[in-house]
């Protein structure tokens, strides 16, 4: 009986290292097209921040500010991206590149907002206590922003048996701070067929 057990045990044992042993792995460019679910991806993300970012750069906004302002860049925080799609999709995956595209750009700069905001002030109360006065931050010099930019997605899911059809929509809006005007209204728009 122990050696019928030790069998079955070893079996079980070779068949789940077999079986873990052989999944492979192969690097992919980020750039390559690849949709195995359906559901929303890296492709996706990366088409959107690319339109997002030709559509927000490229308006008319960022000169009119420059005109009524001597010239002045615009700051812009980003606010939330509200998520109200069917699936989980975490916004900043495509807002982390839009904001790289403002600095990098050199139109426009850009200020922390929301928890990364509420850190950095934490540390500037913490250097109250205990930084040098020489190299203690100061409260109340903040850059204001000008412009916050928000925005949404959505989703949309039409199906039937074996077929659906996934329809995505962000949006996203740019809203001076001082006079609520909205200046710049983006989108991106993406469908999916998919069969099982």
């Amino acid at each position: 009986m122990k050696r019928l057990l030790w069998i079955v045990t070893a079996a079980v044992a070779v068949s789940v290292i077999s079986v873990s042993c052989s999944r492979k792995v192969t690097r992919i460019d980020p750039s390559e097209q690849i949709d195995l679910s359906g559901r929303w991806n890296n492709t996706d993300s990366r088409v959107t921040a690319e339109k997002m970012i030709d559509d927000i750069l490229g308006d008319k906004w960022v000169g009119d500010y420059q005109q009524g302002h001597s010239g002045n860049r615009p700051v812009v925080i980003v606010g939330f991206v509200t998520n109200k799609s069917t699936e989980h999709i975490d916004a900043e995956t495509f807002m982390k590149d839009v904001e790289q595209s403002f600095v990098k750009s050199g139109k426009v700069r850009l200020v922390q907002g929301g928890k990364k905001r509420e850190e950095l002030r934490a540390e500037r109360a913490d250097q109250q206590t205990n930084a040098t006065t020489s190299s203690m931050k100061k409260f109340g010099m903040e850059q204001g922003a000008d412009f916050i930019l928000q925005g949404s997605i959505n989703s949309i899911v039409d199906s039937q048996k074996r077929k659906k059809v996934v329809y995505y929509q962000i949006n996203l809006e740019l809203t001076n701070m001082q006079s609520n005007e909205v200046v710049w209204i983006g989108d991106k728009k993406i469908a999916k067929y998919v069969t099982n």
